[in-house]
């Protein structure tokens, strides 16, 4: 298993360089075949759509936490009714969020007819029936999907996801050559959800022995993941608020252009939160073992820690070559028209990299079932964000969503929730910080000295920005080496040079 969670986090970064690579190419595409105004269409569409994955009410996530205490009894029949309770749940969630999607599609003048030409109008209709389909595809593929989770299976997992980064915009370019335009793209990715499930069927059905019994139904043992799944919907609530309810406020009160706009700030900023996922996701299982067999904190703090300093480096040396980079970048791969959107990722970005580097809490809290606290600051602070997004967008635009966002990070993910893992939940996040800041502190030296260097200097080619790239990565390295690595940091990462010397 170990072995499954280096390979699964090597994969995982090598799935995001990957699909970050072929994004520089995707959403230039995207943007020259349908345009800034149908993309802008396109990603209201997938917003409104997106929020039928609320349906799931956080019953997928409950799943590692209830198969794993299964598990540690040895009860393989409790296992296949455990299997069997989420079939059938899915089935029913599967049919409701095909409904209301397809009932989305036909009540769409209602949303957008006083922001969206009535062609726009059209397209969103078309766009939201196909969205509902796949939305409906890939939550029924998650039972399958949390069961390969559960059995630790990460090589499998992330290369599934090889397979989509590579093959949906494959798809799509050929729809879009046919001049399918954005339909042609929602089409692609029905494609792939298609065949993702068929792969995770087969996968945990014929390779990890998934079984299921229909015998009886325990209510017991619903009402029991149902409290448990209650509070982690909260959060997914949460989640919708952050991603798509400012996309489909922005679309009913500005305009198609100002959509397209934060929505590309919005695909970049995914991109930070990704880097920090893909590691803590690996500890899910471990994270639910602890906790089952001793709930050791001083355990769980150290595994936070170690995890978070590798998070936070990853996000420091990302984050702060953006703020370098970043300007020229979005110029050229969106287009001048998109240039405000810099300044949105910077904004939003800048405050994640708290709750980023502390994201293996979050699965110390559910497999401890201390989660509901998190989920009602995190729903005040929603509540909030839509208010003031609703009430400013029509006189800052894409600005009201971005400071909503701001505020509701800072203060629920950082403030609130640092005091709660300490106090409540037993983890001493004085240790955490005390290993973690020194690499906040230090980046931030390094980005200023090299801001300083590059008004001599300055990015105004793709030559200069790869060398930019280099001298900062370099500068960024030799001052983590120096002034933040410990002695045994550096011992680990000699040995490994040397290793690697006499491979070659």
């Amino acid at each position: 298993m170990i072995s499954q969670r280096k390979a699964g986090a090597v994969l995982g970064y090598a799935n995001i360089v990957v699909k970050n690579l072929v994004n520089l190419v995707y959403t230039p595409m995207l943007l020259a075949f349908v345009g800034q105004a149908d993309y802008g269409v396109y990603q209201t569409a997938n917003s409104f759509v997106f929020s039928l994955t609320l349906l799931t009410f956080g019953f997928s996530e409950a799943y590692v936490r209830f198969y794993t205490q299964k598990r540690a009894r040895g009860a393989e029949e409790d296992i296949r009714a455990l299997n069997g309770m989420y079939f059938m749940l899915y089935v029913v969630v599967c049919s409701v969020a095909l409904g209301l999607g397809l009932a989305f599609a036909a009540n769409v003048d209602t949303f957008f007819s006083g922001s969206f030409t009535p062609g726009q109008v059209g397209l969103a209709g078309e766009l939201m029936a196909i969205m509902a389909l796949n939305v409906s595809v890939a939550l029924f593929s998650t039972v399958f999907d949390a069961y390969i989770i559960a059995h630790e299976q990460f090589k499998y997992q992330q290369t599934r996801q090889m397979f989509t980064s590579l093959a949906t915009p494959g798809i799509a370019l050929a729809l879009l050559n046919a001049g399918m335009g954005a339909v042609g793209v929602a089409l692609a990715q029905l494609c792939v959800a298609l065949v993702l499930l068929a792969l995770n069927v087969r996968f945990a059905y014929c390779r990890l022995g998934m079984r299921f019994s229909f015998r009886g139904f325990d209510s017991a043992l619903f009402r029991a993941i149902a409290a448990f799944s209650a509070w982690i919907f909260a959060n997914q609530v949460c989640d919708l608020v952050n991603q798509s309810v400012p996309n489909m406020v922005l679309g009913a009160l500005t305009s198609a252009t100002v959509v397209a706009v934060f929505a590309v700030s919005i695909q970049v900023r995914n991109v930070f939160v990704s880097l920090s996922t893909v590691m803590s996701s690996v500890f899910v299982p471990k994270i639910n073992r602890i906790v089952a067999e001793s709930d050791d904190n001083g355990e769980l703090t150290r595994l936070m820690t170690r995890v978070g300093r590798y998070q936070m480096f990853l996000f420091c040396w990302v984050y702060c070559g953006f703020v370098l980079l970043g300007r020229f970048f979005v110029s050229k791969w969106a287009g001048e028209g998109f240039l405000d959107a810099y300044y949105l990722i910077c904004a939003m970005t800048l405050p994640l990299g708290i709750p980023l580097c502390q994201n293996t809490g979050i699965e110390i809290q559910r497999a401890k079932n201390r989660h509901k606290a998190r989920s009602v600051v995190y729903l005040c602070m929603a509540l909030l964000n839509v208010a003031f997004t609703w009430a400013a967008s029509p006189r800052l635009g894409y600005w009201a969503p971005a400071i909503a966002y701001i505020a509701s990070i800072s203060l629920g993910n950082g403030l609130f929730m640092n005091w709660y893992y300490h106090a409540r939940i037993g983890l001493d996040m004085g240790y955490f910080w005390r290993r973690n800041l020194p690499v906040a502190l230090v980046s931030a030296g390094v980005l200023a000295v090299c801001m300083g260097l590059v008004h001599l200097v300055s990015v105004s080619n793709w030559l200069l920005f790869l060398v930019w790239g280099a001298v900062y990565t370099a500068l960024f390295a030799l001052a983590m080496w120096h002034f933040v690595l410990d002695g045994d940091e550096r011992a680990s990462i000699a040995a490994k040079v040397s290793f690697l010397k006499r491979e070659a």
